[in-house]
């Protein structure tokens, strides 16, 4: 259970959320929604006991009962013992230190059979049964066959992983932890449609409470019940599922305006009749002012009507021309120890091409992006490039931010010259105000994900480079980033999970992984993307 009383969160001079207090009760299932850069994130950290030092915090949270956390982001190395996936999971109940002590207690017994050692390595023993070790090993096989990731994934090293192989080794850890109280920030970032089902199901069966963040629709509808709204600092709750709180906050705007109007017109229709007996007889000069006082008090109960949210758009200036041939691949090779995950990769982009690389998680989508960027070098191959190409490249985990610079100074080196045109770039990403002086540590991952996009429009790039751009977007972002890179006239080579991102960008060439096969985009591609 989690309770909330009075909460008030600003940072610097924009109030996150206005005071407020609510209850999630045991079992409960709450969606948390609003619009990229509202404050989301923050408000989990606050919910989960985080003060981070950026952030005026008023009234208190408490939880009774076990937590645990599922961040936007991974933590590098995860919070094994060791860095592989397998300690990382089996950190959720402690039992990766635990397996490590018991193994420095079985030698010192086997060394040393004294009484003291004997009943250190029988103590820790019957620890690591109480919390299921000796079951760990078919639970956690469960969980990896539900998520479709290969076990014996488990045993490299998490910095080896792809974006979704880690996504999926980070679900795990919190799903075999069965807390109390799970809190999940975008869990289906990088899943594929059988793994978004399978973790469905998983939150639908399970007994305790969730709070998630996401803005994959289908999951709000099906695994919630209660939405908290979080929009211009103010929390608003709703019963029911996602499209149960649209049909709702719909009803209640309408509701609003209805009430303006009737109470716009009775304040017309009070004022006017004051105003006629003005200048009269002095009785009828009193009840104008009695009618002046009904007035005041009709404007300050006045309904603040919820202004509809704005479409989203985003746009790219026309790019500088490249040659008909932007970029040639030639026979790509990536090997990771002794896994090949590329073989033999070649394709040609002419300009204007939108090519997507659609593959399984591990399949090498990201490494081939990251050799086609230079920021990783292939084993063979080369890839080479046209004649005046500029090269834009969208990193997965915005790799390509320094995160000891505000916002406005990543634009510092780019063609926009004065700060009013640097900011004006930055607010048409939905980068506004006090968001420029900020770090990107203290942004939302959707707001990161602009600030990526916001850089590459400020550049000379004529050929981008895109690994899951839509990656913790809204979905009214998702949907302008697609149409906007649909209309530029420069080149793109993308890789993405978001089918509603893809038809929007109506991609004209596919690179097939693990096939390593060009080909023209063919609709029946799109199931690809989602058994990904």
């Amino acid at each position: 259970m989690l309770i909330v009383r009075d909460l008030a969160i600003e940072i610097g001079a924009r109030r996150i959320v206005d005071p407020v207090s609510f209850t999630i009760g045991d079992g409960e299932k709450v969606g948390v929604v609003g619009r990229n850069g509202v404050g989301k994130s923050t408000l989990l950290a606050v919910l989960r006991g985080e003060t981070p030092e950026h952030l005026r915090i008023g009234g208190g949270v408490t939880h009774q009962g076990s937590l645990s956390h599922l961040p936007q982001e991974p933590i590098p190395g995860g919070l094994g013992v060791e860095p592989i996936g397998l300690s990382h999971v089996l950190s959720a109940r402690g039992l990766d230190q635990l397996d490590a002590d018991m193994q420095h207690a079985r030698h010192a017994m086997a060394a040393d059979p004294t009484d003291e050692t004997i009943e250190r390595f029988t103590t820790l023993e019957a620890d690591f049964g109480e919390r299921g070790g000796y079951e760990a090993e078919s639970e956690v096989a469960r969980l990896a066959a539900g998520l479709g990731l290969d076990e014996s994934l488990l045993l490299e090293d998490l910095s080896s992983l792809s974006g979704g192989q880690r996504r999926r080794v980070d679900l795990m850890r919190v799903l075999y932890e069965q807390p109390d109280i799970m809190v999940l920030d975008e869990p289906t970032n990088h899943l594929d449609m059988a793994a978004k089902r399978w973790l469905f199901d998983e939150l639908e069966r399970f007994r305790g409470t969730v709070v998630v963040i996401s803005h994959d629709l289908p999951l709000l509808d099906r695994a919630i019940s209660r939405v908290l709204a979080l929009r211009d600092g103010q929390l608003r709750e709703y019963k029911g599922n996602y499209s149960s709180y649209l049909a709702q906050d719909e009803s209640r705007r309408l509701s609003e305006e209805k009430l303006a109007v009737a109470q716009d017109a009775e304040i017309s229709r009070l004022k006017t009749l004051a105003d006629s007996m003005r200048g009269q007889t002095e009785a009828r000069a009193r009840k104008a002012k009695v009618l002046d006082r009904r007035v005041g008090k009709l404007e300050a109960g006045r309904v603040e009507v919820t202004k509809k949210e704005r479409t989203v758009k985003f746009r790219l200036p026309e790019p500088p021309r490249s040659g008909d041939v932007p970029m040639t691949v030639e026979n790509i090779a990536v090997r990771y120890g002794n896994l090949d995950v590329l073989r033999d990769a070649s394709f040609i982009t002419r300009r204007g091409d939108r090519i997507l690389i659609v593959g399984r998680n591990g399949a090498g989508k990201s490494s081939l992006l990251r050799c086609l960027a230079g920021t990783q070098q292939p084993q063979v191959g080369a890839v080479r490039f046209g004649a005046n190409v500029e090269v834009g490249y969208f990193a997965q985990e915005h790799e390509q931010l320094d995160f000891t610079k505000t916002v406005l100074e990543h634009l510092a080196d780019a063609t926009v010259e004065t700060e009013v045109q640097r900011r004006a770039l930055l607010g048409a990403f939905g980068l506004k105000g006090s968001a420029a002086h900020q770090l990107p540590g203290t942004l939302s991952g959707g707001e990161r994900a602009k600030l990526a996009v916001a850089i590459l429009a400020a550049s000379q790039a004529n050929l981008l480079l895109l690994d899951e751009p839509t990656n913790n977007l809204d979905p009214a972002s998702v949907d302008a980033l697609g149409e906007m890179l649909r209309q530029w006239r420069g080149t793109i080579v993308a890789v993405s999970h978001e089918r509603s991102f893809v038809e929007r960008l109506e991609p004209t060439h596919a690179v097939l992984l693990p096939e390593e096969y060009f080909d023209l985009w063919r609709d029946d591609y799109f199931d690809l993307i989602e058994r990904r």
